[in-house]
């Protein structure tokens, strides 16, 4: 019956081969979709958890519609001094300008020791000094990587009022450039001390930096604790204390864009595939039984039972979910490997083309999936048609 069942699923076109192309497309769209999560994952561990990440905790102001502890001098002088914390690193954005050539407009960022840049020239420092500045290598139209070495001037923004303002000066030496690529702060950022982050920040809001530091605080701090098994310890500390404190090892995977909507289309699309595939049986199963009556009606006079005619049919459906899952799963590993240039744009980090490799259990769903649920609808699907009587069936079809 097996080699029955294989000639009509190759040469009737009434058999369960009809399931053929709804379920590779569905097989290898949950394929493609592992082969983004994964890429963004393995993009966000190398460029993101490798710079330390997996012993950091992120502190921020604000919390949706929470009201959360400001990260004010007091507020951070008293997260550092929980046990386990090495160093506290406060952030804050402002925005540095071109004074003389060039129009480009950067938001400047506290750099954290031991950030994992990737240099393209220059050197980074144990720790910027008040008169340093990382740039990325081209921004806006502006190539940066002949100013390493060079002090520029760049405007800032300082209050004079309630809603006015005035551009102020400042000098900063490049002391190197970095991929533009690597976008963990967002495009075009610009790295300089804490110190001076603050002071680009207190102009902005024409305050002294102390005095706004002391009052405004921080948009968001960089807990460092001294091993990855302390994070659990002193980010509850932090939270108990009344901060918004989220392990970066954590938020990994609630990375807002593309890799979050990859990662949700992963998970939908194992449950997708199962209903489907076992929906897609029972339909197809059904009327492929009603179509080929006359043909069972005849093998079931010649002494074929219901359950060999069940294995025709069980057969059919191993043969498509087997053919859907293999070319599936080859279609939807090879888009994402293609696409790896548009994927790391969109994430705004470089993916390489091993990253976009979906991980094995996801493929393996999506290679058996296909035939286990087709299978399974098979089986609902073909009871009502081949428990008719093979004799009045036989007599309606001649």
């Amino acid at each position: 019956m097996s080699r029955w069942a294989r000639y009509t699923w190759a040469r009737d076109g009434r058999s369960l081969r009809r399931a053929l192309p709804t379920l590779t497309v569905l097989s290898a769209l949950l394929t493609a979709a592992a082969g983004v999560a994964a890429g963004a994952t393995g993009a966000v561990e190398r460029d993101v958890l490798r710079s330390g990440g997996l012993t950091r905790i992120e502190l921020s102001s604000f919390e949706g519609r929470e009201s959360v502890r400001p990260l004010t001098t007091s507020g951070l002088r008293e997260a550092a001094a929980l046990p386990g914390v090495r160093r506290v690193v406060a952030d804050y954005p402002a925005a540095l300008y071109a004074a003389d050539e060039g129009t480009y407009d950067l938001t400047s960022h506290t750099l954290t020791r031991g950030e994992d840049l990737p240099v393209a020239r220059g050197r980074l420092p144990a720790r910027l000094g008040p008169h340093e500045v990382v740039l990325p290598a081209a921004a806006q139209g502006t190539d940066f990587t002949g100013s390493v070495g060079r002090t520029l001037t760049f405007g800032h923004t300082r209050a004079t009022g309630t809603a006015s303002g005035t551009t102020a000066l400042i000098g900063l030496r490049v002391v190197a450039v970095y991929d533009p690529g690597w976008q963990v702060d967002g495009p075009d950022a610009a790295y300089v001390s804490e110190d001076t982050a603050a002071l680009l920040a207190a102009a902005r809001a024409g305050q002294e930096p102390a005095a706004f530091r002391d009052r405004e605080g921080a948009a968001s701090a960089v807990v460092v604790v001294g091993h990855q098994r302390q994070v659990a310890g002193v980010a509850a500390a932090l939270r108990a204390a009344g901060f918004a404190a989220s392990p970066v090892s954590d938020r990994v995977r609630e990375l807002p864009g593309l890799f979050g909507a990859a990662d949700l289309a992963v998970r939908a699309g194992v449950l997708l595939l199962a209903v489907g595939a076992a929906a897609l049986g029972a339909v197809r199963a059904a009327d492929s039984a009603r179509a080929r009556l006359g043909q069972f009606a005849v093998l079931r006079i010649l002494g074929t039972g219901r359950p060999e005619l069940r294995r025709i049919l069980l057969t059919e459906a191993l043969l498509t979910g087997a053919v859907a899952g293999v070319a599936g799963v080859a279609l939807g590993t090879l888009l994402p490997v293609l696409l790896t240039g548009p994927i790391g744009a969109a994430l705004g980090l470089p993916v390489a083309r091993a990253d976009a490799l979906p991980g094995v259990p996801w493929a393996l769903a999506a290679l058996l999936l296909p035939a286990a649920g087709l299978a399974a609808g098979t089986l609902l699907g073909s009871r009502e048609a081949l428990g008719r009587d093979p004799y009045l069936m036989a007599r309606a079809h001649v």
